[in-house]
């Protein structure tokens, strides 16, 4: 079954920097593209950064544009989110999304937390 594992994540100071992964299994990892998400307190998940299938495309939230970078290594079946010059306002439970034709799988996601 399709699964994704997070990990990553932790207290970093303001200005800091974190690196997130999420370990993919159960589906050929190369053929889709993937997504990083985040979900702050009483506020709705949003898209955080994308990149396609092979990697050649991205695409970030403008909150992130220069301080984020998705990448992917499709041999390790892992993508991975760089995060740099944090903010409080990055605060979140980041979330590792694949979406597989009809169906939407998410990781367990993991708590990213800026201290000012």
């Amino acid at each position: 079954q399709v699964q994704l594992v997070e990990s990553g994540g932790g207290l970093v100071q303001f200005g800091g920097s974190l690196r997130l992964s999420c370990a993919a299994s159960g589906f050929t990892f190369s053929k889709y593209r993937m997504s990083w998400y985040r979900q702050a307190p009483g506020k709705e998940r949003e898209l955080v950064a994308a990149i396609s299938s092979a990697g050649g495309s991205t695409n970030y939230a403008d909150s992130v544009k220069g301080r984020f970078a998705i990448s992917r290594d499709n041999a390790k079946y892992t993508v991975y989110l760089q995060m740099n010059s944090l903010k409080p306002e990055d605060t979140a439970v980041y979330y590792c999304n694949a979406l597989l034709g009809w169906s939407v799988y998410w990781g367990q996601g993991t708590q990213v937390t800026v201290s000012s």
